[in-house]
């Protein structure tokens, strides 16, 4: 399994609206998702994530796709049917974004699918993120964990939603190309706010259990496997008022019956070696009884330690499993741990 930061095939690669200002902190680049993205800043990654556990770290997420869906009828519920034909969830209260090309594909008939090529994404991590936010905009504050709102940004018409990919509470704001880079910079003039690249990104992410696509989730792993059951909604389950009608719904509502035969679960190494993702893992030190993969891993700056995740079969998936990792020709004891391995700082009640 190769690296999320390991440099793509993409012989030209685009930038974002903020690569200038990068450049002008001294990122370092590398090539991902087609772009030239800033890794790490010159403090380290090590200083950058610890900085966003402890104050706020302003991430460019440019390079991820924004869509916009409106229905062709006046009618919303018709388009809300429509992407539950491809989400297990209850759409009637509930927009996610989608992979482009499946919306198209799906959907098209029954909604109108924009790209807003327009725009840059920009995303505000840490436990001051609401103060130095609210320095900006004090509405801000009104937002819950999850909560999406259409607000003024230094005269910008912003949509930001409360979220983030680090376990801490956070925004994520979606701006204007035009007004990008002003924003960022406002943001910058406050001392506890700090460029973060996608080094710290990937550590933040990992410590808080969240999955990597290509990594930790592909196309054939279900949410039970991956244990997020809880995006299945009950109005979608079995005996629920719009039972399955997604993709994989039988195999996805049989597990959730009976389970799965694997699971995703972390991982803690009982040295100091790191586990990377592609490790193969075993029931015992010796012996060719293989019971899973580790798909992400690496030190973990909060915890003080080597983590990782990975999927291993239902019986190993116990927390406190000894297993061991294959590393460079050696293997590794870990023991299976609950995951996250650090906790979560979402603001869900104000």
């Amino acid at each position: 399994m190769s690296s999320p930061l390991q440099p793509a095939a993409s012989p030209q690669l685009k930038r974002t609206p903020l690569h200038d200002l990068h450049a002008e902190l001294g990122a370092r680049f590398v090539p991902f998702a087609g772009y030239e993205m800033p890794v790490n800043f010159p403090s380290g990654i090590l200083k950058e994530h610890l900085h966003t556990r402890a104050a706020a770290g302003l991430f460019d997420v440019s390079h991820m796709g924004q869509l916009a869906v409106y229905p062709r009828a006046p009618d919303m519920a018709e388009a809300a049917r429509a992407l539950e034909g491809l989400l297990p969830v209850d759409v009637l209260g509930l927009r996610k974004e989608l992979d482009e090309a499946h919306l198209r594909a799906s959907v098209s008939d029954r909604c109108i699918v924009e790209r807003l090529d327009d725009r840059a994404l920009l995303a505000l991590q840490g436990p001051l993120a609401q103060p130095v936010l609210a320095r900006l905009v004090p509405d801000i504050a009104s937002l819950r964990f999850m909560d999406v709102g259409r607000l003024s940004i230094l005269g910008a018409d912003c949509l930001v939603s409360r979220s983030g990919y680090t376990g801490e509470d956070g925004y994520e704001i979606s701006v204007p190309i035009t007004h990008a880079q002003s924003l960022a910079r406002a943001l910058l003039e406050d001392r506890n706010v700090a460029p973060i690249g996608l080094g710290a990104r990937d550590t933040l992410r990992l410590e808080a259990g969240l999955c990597l696509y290509g990594c930790d989730l592909d196309e054939d792993t279900t949410p039970v496997e991956a244990g997020l059951d809880w995006v299945i909604a009950k109005p979608r389950r079995r005996g629920g008022v719009r039972e399955g009608g997604f993709p994989g719904a039988d195999l996805i509502l049989s597990q959730l019956a009976e389970g799965s035969s694997r699971r995703r679960v972390g991982l803690r190494s009982k040295e100091r070696t790191p586990v990377r993702g592609g490790s193969i893992l075993h029931a015992e030190a010796s012996g060719q009884t293989a019971v899973g993969r580790v798909t992400s891993g690496g030190f973990g700056p909060t915890v003080n330690a080597p983590v990782a995740m990975g999927y291993v079969a239902q019986a190993a998936s116990r927390p406190g499993t000894l297993l061991f990792a294959e590393v460079r020709g050696r293997r590794v004891p870990v023991e299976v741990t609950a995951l996250p391995f650090v906790k979560l700082n979402y603001r869900r009640e104000q």
